[in-house]
């Protein structure tokens, strides 16, 4: 246990956490009868605010030569000035951890690593090596201690519940998973059904709020039937897996830019894999062409990529398959709930006035964009506020997926208070477009505002805002920076998520960020990138462009969401949280959510009576 403590906390500095299990064991431990300063001592001196304390403090101790030789080493662009070491946000932490594994080792409660015989295989060295390739390449990845609190999202407290940060790098996009038609759905279920499924979907856990829920997805894509996993993941792993599989002599088409769970998925599949550049319709014609039509092929894709927040051309290559006669796998993972009149993603909105008509009549709508694509996949994680993922399409289709998929088969089905509040959470976002109008709009404000600023920003048309940074340590310091100095959560994107070079801030506002928590926002980063001295758009113009970020003869990238689509035109936008004030739950949106479980939940008050308000 007290091995794990002194891990948990020095993973989350950027110093201590470089060092591996063993070396922390080791660094712990006293130094030696000469009066030099121990192990952990000597790292903790590469820190910029416990460092300088160390090298003040231990003037007169023979170990402050190793201390000030670290120091002479690292190029650590951050103001120590003033700073002392109760103001560090990992010594203390650290310093007690690493006491408290000295004391365990004293007392013989934890046991060494047991040494292997000679000859065997080393697995421990192994594992090590392992890590300090991630540690040396950049690409290591540090989680923060960030706390969601429902009733003040996008706010979160982090380790200490007392320090409160603004959460910029949320995929939960519409705060949906604070709402109150959500939680309330969420808490009648648990009541009724208990808290989990009881087993896989053919054992114990195909109840009818599954059934449902299914129904529900198969509706928001006009599809005949949906399958719900435990998480997209898993969804777009198995349903590529198993079609790829199935299909005979398949080749799968895949974006280079596709998620790792797609490129997961093809791999299983062990179908023939053919990379086409990201978005490139000439690239994926001219290898098209070169499979005879009679092949089964599947163009694998996504419509909003998360990392850069580009869209796909969903109508090209839907013409593209049709021509070569390929079926479309679309991935609208970060899409669903986002776009479209009803939220069903990119595919819906591009014929977003003949699916918004059909919202105030009962006319079917003509052959949509969403119609052409054969099998769709989503989340009920981001937007929607839950967990889990589906795929949609055809019954016969689905019921391949359900019947051969071992991701399926031999998973615990989701809880059913779960599956209740991701249908709820659909049913609420089909009946109200406010919450993605003024996610849209608020994007719009931030990357408008960065732009004034000489902040670059990958040029794109969706909802993500990324930072570009260009260099990895740099990064990571920003995102550091930000949490430290000016409690704004925005997490680092480095290699093997985005190419070496393309380091970035991902930023994902919500419409329950305030005006005045936009405005902390953007004095932050501007006040972060001349601290730490980051390039603006300017220098990445004169560096002939990175990412998209000042590349010469840009064309200007139109928005998804028109103006007009917003509500900009006729007055209908929604207008952006002040300081004080809650978003409002739509009481439409209520009432039709609430209908979708009447049959099924029949215990407590509906949310919006007395007795719920209270």
């Amino acid at each position: 246990m007290q091995v794990n403590s002194l891990l948990r906390y020095s993973r989350a500095c950027p110093f201590l956490g470089r060092s591996s299990a063993t070396s922390l064991n080791a660094l712990a431990q006293v130094g030696g009868s000469n009066g030099r300063a121990s192990a952990l001592t000597l790292k903790a001196g590469e820190c910029p605010m416990l460092g300088p304390q160390l090298r003040r403090g231990y003037a007169s101790v023979a170990g402050n030569r190793e201390v000030e030789e670290i120091h002479k080493k690292k190029d650590i662009a951050f103001d120590a000035v003033g700073t002392t070491a109760d103001k560090c946000p990992h010594a203390t932490a650290a310093r007690a951890a690493a006491a408290a594994t000295q004391r365990a080792a004293d007392k013989a409660q934890v046991a060494p690593t047991p040494e292997r015989a000679a000859g065997t295989f080393n697995y421990e060295q192994f594992y090590q090596a392992e890590l300090e390739k991630k540690h040396k390449d950049k690409s290591y990845r540090y989680f923060n201690n960030i706390n969601r609190m429902a009733a003040k999202f996008p706010v979160a407290h982090t380790a200490d519940p007392k320090v409160q940060v603004d959460v910029w790098c949320a995929n939960d996009y519409l705060g949906m998973g604070k709402n109150p038609v959500v939680l309330d759905t969420m808490k009648r279920t648990l009541n009724k059904y208990g808290a989990g499924a009881g087993g896989t979907r053919n054992i114990a856990g195909n109840g009818a709020l599954h059934l449902a829920l299914e129904d529900e997805l198969a509706s928001l894509h006009r599809k005949q039937a949906a399958l719900v996993f435990s998480s997209c993941y898993v969804a777009n792993d198995a349903c590529l897996a198993t079609i790829g599989a199935k299909l005979p002599g398949c080749i799968i088409f895949s974006d280079s830019l596709n998620h790792a769970s797609m490129i997961q998925g093809v791999r299983h599949s062990n179908a023939k894999k053919v990379i086409w550049k990201h978005n490139d319709m000439a690239d994926l014609e001219a290898k098209l062409q070169q499979v005879p039509k009679d092949t089964p092929k599947i163009i694998a894709f996504e419509s909003v990529y998360s990392m850069c927040g580009s869209v796909a051309p969903i109508e090209a290559i839907c013409d593209l398959a049709e021509k070569y006669g390929a079926i479309t796998f679309l991935d609208e993972v970060h899409a669903v709930g986002m776009y479209g009149p009803s939220g069903a993603g990119v595919a819906e909105h591009l014929d977003f006035a003949a699916h918004y008509a059909t919202r105030e009549s009962s006319s079917p709508v003509p052959r949509s964009v969403q119609d052409r694509i054969d099998i769709i996949t989503g989340t009920l994680g981001k937007a929607y506020g839950v967990v889990g993922g589906y795929i949609a399409g055809s019954s016969d289709f689905v019921d391949v997926v359900r019947s051969y998929a071992p991701g399926f088969i031999f998973t615990t089905s989701l809880p059913p208070a779960v599956v209740a509040g991701a249908q709820v959470s659909i049913a609420y976002q089909k009946e109200t477009m406010s919450d993605r109008r003024l996610q849209q709009l608020n994007t719009r404000t931030v990357k408008g505002r960065f732009a004034d600023l000489g902040i670059p920003v990958v040029p794109n048309p969706s909802h993500i805002v990324p930072v570009l940074v260009g260099d990895a340590a740099l990064a990571k310091q920003a995102s550091d920076m930000l949490l430290s100095k000016h409690h704004i959560y925005v997490q680092s994107i480095n290699y093997p998520t985005v190419p070496v070079g393309e380091e970035r801030l991902r930023i994902t506002p919500t419409p329950g960020h305030t005006a005045e928590q936009v405005e902390h926002l953007i004095a932050s980063v501007d006040s972060v990138f001349n601290e730490l001295h980051l390039k603006r758009q300017s220098d990445w113009v004169a560096a002939g462009g990175r990412a998209g970020v000042g590349a010469p003869n840009a064309v200007p990238i139109k928005p998804i969401w028109s103006d007009a689509e917003l509500g900009l035109q006729d007055g209908t936008a929604p207008v952006q949280l002040a300081e004080g004030r809650q978003s409002t739950v739509t009481d439409s949106a209520v009432e039709v959510a609430n209908k979708r479980l009447t049959h099924l939940l029949d215990v407590g008050p509906r949310l919006g009576s007395t007795e719920a308000s209270a």
